[in-house]
């Protein structure tokens, strides 16, 4: 076992020629105002990346520098190193190589947690450089809740005994964080925090509890437990949330705030009377997450273009389509986040508030007591507004109200749960709004839908099955681009799902004088016609064709989505 050596983070980056001396003057500056970490400073100031860092301590120590995006991490050799550690240390334990434990650590220079690792793993350590980012991502994968939920649950269950019990007496020890019904619960949002579940579902069946994480779009299975702990669950987190306690015939929502590790989750609750007892669905939205920029949404070049000249014009409507959890509050905020100036007047109209954007009015609808989308909109009108946001076209009123907002020199964006982009214009006026408002009103529709992507980790050539193949061949896809497909085989990284994160696929149709002309008339196909013609193609399956393509996703996601958007 060899200690590393203390170098000077700064004298070396600068020796190596991949910062400046004015940079690293800069940089100091600011990590002593700040207290934050030297290396942290200059990779958030761009001067150089968490791998240039990483690859310059590990030549400089003549120790390896491991890539943990292409690592396999063994969940036993990690656990051997207690999780509070792992992230105070920022280390975590790899394999076990040449009789040693080998360690990855962000900081290989620390020597008091080379010395704490050493005694903790009581082994004989050897340490290799990882990115700091990586690191933290993998810790959340290697320390996963699975265990420890199940326990808790089964520890409930024993606390509760064979009889159910009025939870509604015990409110007055709400506050007792011991209790297993507390700690379930953290551990639980914890787990989802770390592998990034978008939802969690709990829901009672006939003989048991099902709790299930939505991740990357899909549901999972994170355990199951015995179901007469769910009146404790959905009392607690009724409580949380300031619902009635007493009411479990109706449906009720409501929100509040955890808070995971250092960052505060909010949380979106729903509860449903079923057969078995409350099912209850909740909303993770981490606040630390931010804004996904224009340029990150994944549009193409030339369509993110035209889409940014849009959103900038004075008046018009702007929509979103596409079904539920297809992203397309995240493109509308996106679009708001980048013409949010001090001379712009934003109100949003929300059910809920799903992101919150300094300097913007936010309105949150509220049936129970009549404010609804319809109403709220109304009042923001004269509120001298420049932009307006609707959360959801939801009926003809309130398409209404946007629309003439939209005539009347507003900019006006909102979503509609239609198929495709043509479809889109057809369903308002079905809604009941005049045909001359929709043609011009409407500047743009945008469509769209998520696919998974292939997990860089485990991403591996992919023979298509017979039923692909007929597919691809049905889609003109030739077979000498077959051999460029993907998939995942899965791995600890994606959960043994071989999916990891997810993409935007878009068409876009665009109202100019043609567009107009054929919305304004009667003949559906000759809109349609029209339409198109000015999609040139480029539409959301061609869209996802091409991710296929170019392998950052499999065509079992294609061929999902096709399903989705093909007449």
């Amino acid at each position: 076992m060899v200690r590393p050596e203390k170098v000077r983070l700064g004298d070396l980056l600068v020796q190596q020629k991949l910062i400046s001396q004015d940079q690293l003057k800069f940089a100091l500056e600011q990590q002593k105002r700040s207290g934050r970490k030297l290396g942290r400073v200059l990779v958030d100031n761009a001067f150089v990346t968490e791998e240039n860092i990483s690859e310059s301590l590990a030549r400089q120590l003549g120790i390896p520098y491991i890539n943990l995006k292409y690592f396999h991490i063994n969940l036993e050799l990690v656990r051997l190193l207690p999780e509070n550690q792992a992230r105070r240390f920022r280390a975590i334990p790899l394999e076990e190589r040449n009789g040693m434990l080998l360690v990855g650590m962000a900081d290989p220079t620390d020597l008091s947690a080379f010395d704490e690792i050493a005694r903790t793993v009581k082994r004989t350590i050897d340490v290799a450089v990882v990115t700091e980012g990586q690191l933290l991502e993998s810790i959340d994968r290697g320390y996963r809740r699975t265990e420890e939920i199940t326990g808790l649950a089964q520890e409930l269950s024993e606390d509760l005994g064979d009889t159910y019990i009025d939870f509604g007496a015990l409110t007055a020890s709400v506050g007792t964080e011991e209790a297993p019904v507390v700690k379930l619960l953290q551990t639980m949002f914890d787990d989802a925090a770390q592998i990034r579940a978008s939802d969690i579902h709990i829901e009672p069946q006939e003989g048991r509890l099902r709790i299930r994480f939505r991740i990357d779009g899909m549901l999972h299975l994170q355990t199951e437990a015995d179901r007469k702990i769910a009146p404790a669950l959905v009392l607690r987190l009724k409580l949380m949330s300031g619902l009635d306690i007493s009411e479990k015939r109706l449906p009720q929502d409501g929100r509040f705030q955890v808070r995971v590790h250092t960052n505060v989750v909010d949380v979106r609750i729903a509860t449903m009377p079923t057969q078995y007892g409350e099912s209850v669905v909740m909303r993770l939205l981490r606040q630390d997450e931010g804004m996904v920029g224009l340029d990150k949404l994944g549009m193409p070049p030339d369509m993110l273009k035209r889409f940014r000249e849009i959103i900038r014009r004075s008046n018009g409507m702007v929509l979103v389509t596409g079904p539920t959890g297809s992203g397309k509050t995240t493109t509308l905020y996106s679009a708001l986040a980048e013409i949010n100036s001090i001379d712009q007047k934003i109100i949003t109209v929300e059910d809920p508030i799903e992101y919150r954007l300094p300097g913007i009015n936010q309105v949150q609808v509220n049936e129970k007591i009549d404010l609804s989308f319809s109403t709220v909109l109304r009042a923001a009108l004269r509120q001298d507004p420049d932009v307006i946001l609707v959360g959801e076209m939801r009926d003809a009123e309130t398409a209404q109200i946007g629309l003439r907002a939209a005539m009347t020199g507003h900019l006006v964006f909102s979503t509609l749960h239609t198929r495709d982009a043509a479809g889109t214009l057809f369903r308002l006026v079905d809604m009941g709004t005049p045909r001359f408002m929709v043609a011009s009103s409407v500047q743009a529709v945008v469509a769209q839908r998520l696919l998974r992507r292939v997990c860089e980790s485990c991403s591996e050539p992919h023979v298509p099955t017979p039923q692909e193949s007929e597919w691809l061949k049905a889609e003109a896809v030739p077979p000498e681009q077959w051999s460029g497909l993907l998939h995942g085989r899965g791995c600890s990284h994606c959960n043994g799902t071989g999916y990891r994160g997810r993409m935007g696929v878009y068409e876009m149709l665009e109202m100019d004088s043609k567009m107009v002309e054929a919305a304004a008339h009667d003949n559906a196909t000759h809109f349609m016609q029209t339409a198109r013609e000015h999609l040139h193609g480029k539409t959301v399956l061609s869209h996802a064709l091409e991710e296929m393509k170019r392998g950052r996703t499999t065509a079992a996601e294609v061929m999902r989505i096709s399903n989705q958007v093909e007449d």
